[in-house]
């Protein structure tokens, strides 16, 4: 058997010392393009993550990171190397896997990615019995939207998200998880009492999701199919926000049922309530969410569970679309 040197002394033809970390490290230098940002995502020191780099180079006995301009990027070396990462990766999930199968906890590291209506308004629940099942279980959530998710999925950067369908993408595993309504919200008396149609809405002042994200795509898709255009005068990408701009009268806007059904529920929204008033659309309005993750994720325990916990949360509550009471 080869006898393990010091990073310094490349033994050539044996791979056997290479750290995953180091590896870990420079790919997100080399995603990035910055040594400093990619510490500051580690949570790291500069000389720290570069002292990695320079280990791992020493260890492959080449050069893996050149600067064009003032940007970090692979050599040919760097490139090859990254080329291998995912299967490395799946390789050493697929020997831990294989090792825990031996013992009974659900222990490790999930980590997801979802909206952040979701994270509010649906996770929450979920996240708590999965604490309290699996106490050794960490679920690490970050926010944002379908299209990021789905590149972070692919990269291998989030094991599992929670998206808004259409979610494409040929080396996804797709899973449906719910189908939800859209209700309009407005200040009492900006709108006519009943379901409201895409002509009416359009004539109020309108607080919509940013235009990037595939609930607005959806929001605006539902607008065209009465002819109608809209033509938002605020675009956040935050549903708390667009909840607290109608609240203040400045205008309606259209939301998922969970925006405001759960908060409802539990009393958070008592405050808003008495100032805005929800609508059932006319013409249904409706989004999916799915769970995607790659087809080649070794499906360990940990995520096994994460998966069954999330699959089998109870359907979203209906809105409440009476009139509100009044003070």
């Amino acid at each position: 058997m080869t006898r393990l040197r010091a990073d310094h002394e490349y033994t050539k033809g044996t791979m056997t010392d290479l750290n995953l970390g180091h590896m870990q490290a420079y790919a997100l230098v080399i995603e990035l393009g910055s040594f400093s940002a990619a510490a500051d995502r580690l949570g790291i020191s500069q000389p720290a993550i570069s002292a990695q780099v320079k280990q791992l180079e020493r260890r492959c006995g080449v050069r893996l990171v050149e600067r064009v301009g003032r940007r970090a990027t692979p050599t040919a070396a760097g490139m090859e190397l990254l080329a291998h990462r995912d299967r490395i990766a799946a390789a050493v999930d697929a020997a831990l896997e294989a090792v825990a199968r031996h013992g009974t906890q659900v222990a490790g590291r999930i980590r997801l990615g979802a909206g952040a209506t979701a994270c509010i308004h649906f996770l929450p629940p979920i996240l708590e019995r999965l604490r309290h099942g699996f106490p050794e279980l960490t679920v690490a959530v970050s926010t944002g939207n379908t299209d990021d998710f789905v590149a972070d999925v692919i990269g291998n950067r989030l094991d599992l998200a929670l998206v808004t369908l259409p979610a494409a993408g040929r080396a996804l595993t797709v899973l449906p998880v719910l189908q939800e309504d859209f209700v309009a919200i407005a200040p009492a008396g900006m709108l006519p009492p009943g379901p409201v149609t895409p002509a009416a809405l359009a004539r109020t002042p309108l607080i919509l999701f940013q235009s990037e994200a595939n609930t607005r795509r959806l929001i605006d898709h539902w607008f065209a199919q009465d002819g109608v255009t809209a033509r938002p005068v605020m675009e956040l990408g935050s549903i708390e926000a667009i909840k607290e701009m109608v609240a203040a009268g400045l205008g309606s806007s259209l939301v998922p049922a969970m925006a405001v059904a759960r908060a409802k529920a539990s009393g958070r929204d008592a405050a808003q309530g008495d100032r805005w008033h929800c609508h059932a659309t006319e013409a249904p309005l409706r989004r999916g969410l799915a769970l995607v993750l790659r087809q080649d994720k070794p499906m360990t325990r940990a995520l096994r569970e994460v998966l069954r916990a999330i699959e089998a949360a109870p359907a979203i509550p209906a809105a409440d679309t009476s009139r509100p009471r009044r003070r």
